[in-house]
């Protein structure tokens, strides 16, 4: 979700670290254990002591604690156990995502997977001989419990908002619920194992080792929503949930998992839990990887069993502290934003995170079409063409973004602007022409617009005072009111929430709050999460066209590329003259304004998460190597 998308939010795969040695002129160098040291790392002749002990300091604090129980809703952000705790079924080819900028699909938990011809029926086979780390077997009654579960919590549309399944001949509440807890999952009784095998429901299993899934229409994205990072599809020990009150009610998920989180499948186990404060992992003794190959773990590096035996993930917010941190050895991988970045950038034995080209990260002005007077098209069209793009990508981006046209991003290739729109171009008279239909001749008669933007974030104010001064010269006064990043996410979530609250989010805002990653590696993400009424977070602009809701609606429906294409064409038109984001541009930076940081003395290379910081903001544990 991002905070980050959801800023939180609202896929968004392991990303080949792109390491940019920081030195004036220096080169951009790719650094992946799975590849020759020669070619792929930088080294330097005096190497540190490897640390006893690894210490990561992140800048926030994950939403919804560690409760894994919120996955359907991109949380926890960041979710620091990706990976490293929990495992997905399926992951992506991390080589030919980052070099080749292809998705391509690669066993995890699941050994393999066939799909119908017409796409309606996605099945997994599921390796064997697994444990989460408790003891409690990895089975299909584990992978089917807990997608029923989030079905449970939050009804038919739980995956991404996604309307794929028919769930119309489906009981399941508390007395399913119940009844799993009286059988377990490891040898279900009778009446369970009924019930989990009944074809007639749309998610089933057909043996202990393999679950399928029917969509009431073709669906061609599937592995993006359960694979490509997002919370959703990380694996997680119901047997636990069950033992420790079960799934809570969609009114009240149960709170114990916040800091008791369920065990996992994955190398790492959470030992220790402060809240609000750091989380510390220990080595997965029983973790099933330990026995793969190097060949095998080159295929795939996300499995990877890690070499720190204990991590220590702590949250400072204040820049400075933890580029202290850095300095002085006392966490050796940190967050530095814009505040601290000179320190960095001339300093010859920090390397830092850049993200490939073509990635799913965007930032963007909402422009909240619920309330007056953005709901005035005329006022939003007015806005787009006000602001300077460049000067907001120098002043808040440090010069690290690209134009797009959204809602789309480039990655996802034909998927990206259908209609074959330029981005909204930063044109001072067509800006006055248009607040002029609006009825608002140089601004005369038009009231403050509010720019609701998080407390804290550095490059939100610049980027929201550029946008003030740019809106002022043509007449648009703006008042930039900062929130408490403990509360400005509260009035929103899916869009009718975001409807229902419509007033409390002001005239302006940034897209997630601060940016947005993606929740999935999917082109359905973003075309339904910023511009639908289906929208489970991400449509901070409260927007909803029937016609754009129609033409999303076949990412779910069809299989027929062209039709898809033609119909979101259409609908790409449709939002471009209707105007409800100002897309600011895709950036580059992992921070936005900043990355992530580490001394490459100690730190030799690492891999980043499938969602490009939609789900995590920290490197994946697992993956971190020591020079």
């Amino acid at each position: 979700m991002s905070h980050y998308r959801k800023a939180i939010t609202t896929t968004k795969a392991a990303i080949l670290v792109v390491v940019i040695i920081a030195i004036a002129g220096a080169a951009v160098y790719f650094a992946s254990q799975s590849m020759a040291p020669s070619s792929t790392t930088s080294m330097s002749s005096t190497a540190a002591a490897v640390p006893q002990t690894l210490v990561i300091d992140d800048y926030t604090w994950p939403t919804r604690n560690l409760n894994q129980l919120y996955g359907p809703q991109y949380q926890p952000w960041p979710n620091w156990m990706e990976h490293a705790v929990y495992q997905p079924l399926v992951t992506t080819n991390i080589t030919e995502q980052f070099q080749q900028n292809e998705i391509n699909w690669i066993p995890d938990l699941a050994a393999s997977w066939t799909i119908t011809p017409d796409y309606t029926t996605w099945t997994y086979n599921l390796r064997q001989n697994i444990t989460f780390s408790n003891g409690d077997p990895f089975n299909s009654y584990q992978v089917w419990a807990e997608f029923m579960g989030f079905y449970y919590l939050l009804g038919p549309t739980f995956l991404g908002g996604l309307n794929l399944f028919d769930f119309s001949n489906v009981n399941f509440n508390t007395t399913q619920i119940a009844l799993l807890q009286s059988s377990g999952l490891s040898n279900p009784t009778g009446a369970a194992l009924a019930m989990m095998q009944n074809n007639a429901w749309p998610i089933y299993t057909t043996g202990p080792y393999q679950i399928s899934f029917h969509f009431a229409h073709p669906f061609l994205f599937f592995n993006g929503v359960i694979g490509g990072g997002g919370d959703i599809g990380l694996i997680f020990d119901i047997q636990y949930v069950l033992n420790h009150g079960g799934f809570g009610t969609p009114v009240q998920i149960n709170s114990y998992l916040d800091t008791n989180p369920a065990p996992g499948t994955g190398p790492y186990v959470v030992s220790q839990v402060v809240l609000n404060s750091q989380v510390t992992f220990k080595k997965n003794p029983t973790y099933w990887g330990d026995s793969l190959t190097p060949a095998e773990i080159a295929a795939n590096p996300v499995l990877n069993p890690g070499q720190a035996t204990t991590i220590v993930v702590q949250v400072k917010t204040d820049d400075l502290a933890r580029y202290t941190d850095l300095s002085t050895g006392a966490a050796q991988i940190v967050a530095i934003s814009s505040q601290d970045w000179n320190l960095v950038t001339h300093n010859s034995q920090y390397a830092y995170f850049v993200m490939p080209p073509g990635v799913p990260d965007v930032e963007a002005l909402a422009l909240n079409t619920a309330i007056a007077p953005t709901n005035n098209v005329w006022v939003r069209r007015a806005i787009v063409h006000a602001i300077n793009y460049t000067d907001v990508w120098a002043k808040a981006y440090q010069g690290q973004a690209s134009a797009f046209m959204g809602p789309e991003t480039p990655n996802y290739g034909l998927y990206y602007d259908p209609a074959n729109l330029p981005p909204y171009d930063f044109n001072v008279t067509e800006a006055t022409t248009d607040l002029a239909k609006a009825g608002y001749p140089n601004g005369t008669g038009l009231a403050p617009l509010t720019l609701r933007t998080v407390a804290g974030c550095t490059y939100c104010t610049n980027a929201a005072e550029v946008i003030q001064s740019d809106l002022a010269n043509v007449g648009i006064t703006v008042n930039i009111l900062e929130v408490a990043s403990s509360t400005y996410w509260n009035p929103y979530g899916t869009y009718s929430t975001n409807l229902q609250d419509a007033s409390q989010l002001g005239q302006l805002s940034f897209l997630g709050g601060e940016l947005y990653a993606p929740d999935y590696l999917g082109a359905p993400d973003y075309w339904l999460g910023f511009v639908s009424n289906s929208s489970v977070w991400g449509n901070w602009a409260v927007y909803d066209n029937p016609r754009v809701d129609q033409d999303v609606s076949l990412l779910a429906d069809s299989s027929n590329q062209t039709i898809v294409l033609n119909a979101l064409a259409d609908a790409q038109t449709q939002i471009y003259n209707d105007a409800p984001y100002a897309w600011l541009g895709t950036y580059k930076l992992f921070g936005v304004d900043g990355s992530v940081v580490w001394n490459k003395n100690v730190i030799q290379s690492m891999l980043f998460e499938p969602n490009y910081g939609g789900t995590d903001t920290a490197p994946l544990l697992n993956t971190i190597v020591f020079a």
